[in-house]
């Protein structure tokens, strides 16, 4: 983790100190931070059955853009081993059970997406919208494909699910309802980094 830095075409990379130290050291708190902004972003929820409604996606895409893809990565994967040790972080579970469990192909999906996201904000996508925001949707998308591949896996021994129409029903009750609300998300979450983007270069200016 003391190795990991964010690039100048991050906003986190133009706020970190230049010095090698102040960065590993500000990078250790900004991960700590950043988990639990995404501890924060499942308990504000509304505790739909067996899949909650929260703001993690948005979370993934805000921190994921603004850190980069290496900090945002690794906050991800530490929120996750938080979660996966038993640490109240979930929206409406924890433990290593839980995680592994039906619905956790949609958390691991998490790691995939800031990826893909945090590698395009390197790059400088972050610093338009409408490019910001197409890839956050795409790697939402990724979310959705790692959760429903995830869910099939275990469809048989999921009660909730009928299991004459498997992928229907799973569709309809994991995927379907959130399609609208997770693209809501990806708009504020891109705003939310333009926004910061253009706060910075008032600031400098």
């Amino acid at each position: 983790m003391l190795n990991l830095y964010a690039t100048q075409n991050t906003i986190l990379g133009n706020l970190q100190p230049k010095s090698k130290l102040a960065q590993s050291i500000s990078t250790l708190f900004i991960v700590l931070l950043g988990t639990l902004l995404l501890t924060a972003s499942a308990k504000i929820n509304i505790p739909l059955i067996p899949v909650a409604a929260t703001f993690q996606t948005m979370a993934v895409a805000i921190i994921a853009a603004a850190f980069g893809w290496r900090i945002g990565v690794a906050t991800v994967a530490l929120y996750l081993m938080q979660g996966a040790m038993g640490l109240p972080v979930f929206a409406l579970g924890s433990g290593f059970a839980y995680l592994m469990g039906p619905t956790g192909g949609f958390l691991l999906g998490f790691l995939p997406a800031a990826f893909i996201i945090g590698k395009m904000a390197d790059m400088g996508a972050s610093k338009n919208f409408f490019t910001l925001f197409a890839i956050m949707i795409a790697a939402d998308i990724v979310i959705f494909a790692f959760g429903f591949t995830w869910l099939m896996a275990f469809a048989g021994s999921v009660v909730w699910l009928d299991q004459a129409n498997l992928m229907s029903s799973a569709y309809a009750i994991a995927i379907e309802p959130f399609i609208l609300w997770d693209t809501l998300k990806m708009a504020l979450a891109a705003m939310s980094i333009y926004g910061g983007w253009k706060l910075l270069k008032s600031i400098k200016s």
